[in-house]
């Protein structure tokens, strides 16, 4: 038998008999031994092979020693060959039906491939006619399973619904999540770079200059443009003069009014040193302007001379103002004590242009110069506050006043200069300082970072102090504000004031005192600027550091600045 295997292995062939219900291909085996036959898929039989069609049994075709064969109903390739189980050297028959071919050995192998799906039988032998108990009666039916899934297979795919869902779930949240940081992140740098313009707007950033951030910009003091004019109120009911600037920094969009003390030093034409209240009296506008410039490095564009009537006129066409008062103030034209004073201390106080030009040269008894200017100070932000911001309305009420202004400001300027702080001054953009002046009269370090370089944008360049002559002053009359008025007139006359203090009792006559011939006549100026006669001046001690010593006695009678 060995011998008919081995001679037919090499001649055997594979014949394509139809196709199985999965639309595999179906093979047969033709033996070397029969006569080659062809078995199409619609021959005779009909298409399809089965050995047990006659009955019998035809045994496996022959195979070389360690290989096997066998009868592929179902495949796609011929068989492949398979090693002897039993290691005897010879030739496992293989039957693809599970049907015994004789032997133990043979039945074994037949056990190890029954479960081999099988095609239906050729024509005419319809499928499930052999009998219940024929092993090798295979059909469809009863491979179900690979069809209709049972409720296993339900349940799997609802579990792997539920965890594809529930990934989904999770990818879906964790893009949110990065969702919101990413526009909290945005939202973030929006609000420190918005922090950070508006430090830079409002010039609270350390190393940027704070002087031109209100107009968006970092340029320097020194380079803001300005427009600056000079106002000098003249008491024509009473004496003296206040001055004042008006600043309009067109750059950072504010507006200034600069209080000026009338001891502030200054120097005139022919270099001698003189006071604001002096230059204004004797020089005029033009000659004070130009000493003004010197003083603080400002570029003055004109000066307005505002007597006190035109003041009224102007309180009254704008219809009043509203400011808070710090002073009782008396009807200048009541002589009777008791009476009800003109203007009420208190806040939101309404002044009609009467109430207004008392208000405005009120001077307390022991009062500084500086407290009325403070209040002359109020009294132009009022006005400023009701004029109106439209130039040529501006310009009428100007028109209206029937001044003689200086040549270098017309009605017109005038007009659109007053609009434009009155537009700053309505908006809260405006602010009221008053220049620190030495007890000299000159200005200190802190005026000229706080004031001449901040507000006016200039350079202070105060005249020497040496050139003036320093006059020392003791209180001896018992009224303690006789120091402040000898003061005030020692320095509108140009002379540098030292405080001689209080005597400890009062003195019946006075005395002005020079240490040398040389400074007689400086002594006698002196006596002359106070009021005192030649008998008062004398040969005598000089407190330290001055030029000129006065002792005030009970003949003094001091006079208004």
């Amino acid at each position: 038998m060995n011998d008919r295997y081995d001679a037919g292995y090499g001649s055997d062939q594979y014949e394509l008999v139809g196709y199985d219900e999965y639309g595999q291909p179906v093979y047969r085996q033709i033996p070397a031994q029969q006569e080659q036959q062809t078995y199409g898929p619609y021959a005779g039989q009909g298409y399809g092979y089965d050995p047990y069609a006659d009955g019998g049994q035809q045994a496996a075709p022959p195979y070389d020693t360690g290989q096997q064969s066998a009868v592929h109903d179902i495949g796609r390739q011929p068989p492949t060959p398979a090693h002897d189980p039993y290691g005897t050297g010879g030739h496992a028959v293989h039957d693809p039906y599970g049907q015994a071919a004789g032997s133990g050995r043979q039945s074994r192998v037949a056990e190890q491939t029954a479960h081999i799906p099988q095609q239906p039988g050729p024509v005419g032998e319809p499928v499930g006619s052999r009998q219940p108990g024929d092993e090798r009666d295979y059909h469809t039916g009863q491979f179900a399973f690979a069809e209709e899934p049972d409720g296993d297979s339900e349940d799997v795919i609802d579990w792997l619904n539920f965890t594809e869902n529930r990934t989904e779930r999770r990818e879906e949240a964790k893009r949110r999540a990065r969702s919101r940081m990413i526009a909290l992140v945005v939202v973030l740098a929006l609000v420190a770079v918005g922090g950070v313009g508006y430090l830079w707007y409002a010039g609270k950033i350390p190393g940027l200059s704070s002087s031109g951030a209100k107009g968006g910009t970092t340029t320097s003091a020194a380079a803001q443009k300005r427009d600056v004019i000079v106002v000098h109120l003249h008491n024509t009911g009473g004496s003296g003069t206040s001055t004042v600037l008006l600043v309009d920094n067109t750059t950072t969009k504010q507006g200034s009014t600069v209080l000026l003390p009338n001891s502030l030093a200054l120097t005139d034409d022919d270099g001698t040193t003189t006071t604001l209240a002096k230059s204004v009296d004797d020089d005029g506008s033009s000659g004070t302007r130009d000493q003004l410039d010197t003083v603080l490095g400002t570029n003055i564009e004109g000066t307005w001379r505002l007597d006190t009537p035109y003041l009224q006129n102007l309180v009254e066409l704008v219809g009043n103002i509203d400011i808070d008062t710090n002073a009782d103030v008396p009807d200048p034209d009541t002589k009777k004590k008791g009476a009800e004073p003109l203007v009420n201390k208190g806040k939101d106080q309404t002044l009609g242009g009467k109430a207004a030009v008392a208000y405005a040269t009120y001077r307390a008894t022991g009062e500084a110069q500086n407290a009325q200017l403070e209040r002359f100070g109020q009294v132009m932000q009022g006005v400023l506050r009701k004029m109106s911001s439209d130039a040529s309305a501006a310009t009428t009420t100007v028109e209206t006043l029937a001044q003689i202004l200086d040549p270098s400001l017309t009605d017109k300027d005038l007009g659109a200069f007053l609009a434009k702080l009155a537009d700053l001054a309505k908006g809260g953009d405006y602010k009221t300082a008053l220049l620190p002046v030495q007890s000299d009269g000159t200005l200190s370090a802190q005026t000229s970072s706080s004031v001449v370089k901040d507000i006016l944008g200039g350079t202070a360049k105060s005249p020497s102090a040496g050139s003036a002559v320093r006059v020392s002053v003791q209180n001896a009359t018992g009224v303690k504000d006789n120091t402040e008025k000898a003061r005030v007139v020692l320095v509108n006359g140009g002379y540098t004031f030292l405080e001689g203090g209080t005597a400890s009792g009062t003195q019946a006559t006075s005395k002005v005192l020079y240490s040398d011939a040389a400074g007689k006549e400086n002594a006698t100026e002196v006596a002359k600027t106070l009021g005192l006669g030649a008998k008062d001046v004398a040969k005598g001690t000089v407190g330290s550091g001055a030029d000129v010593s006065v002792v005030l006695g009970l003949d003094y009678k001091p006079s208004s600045s």
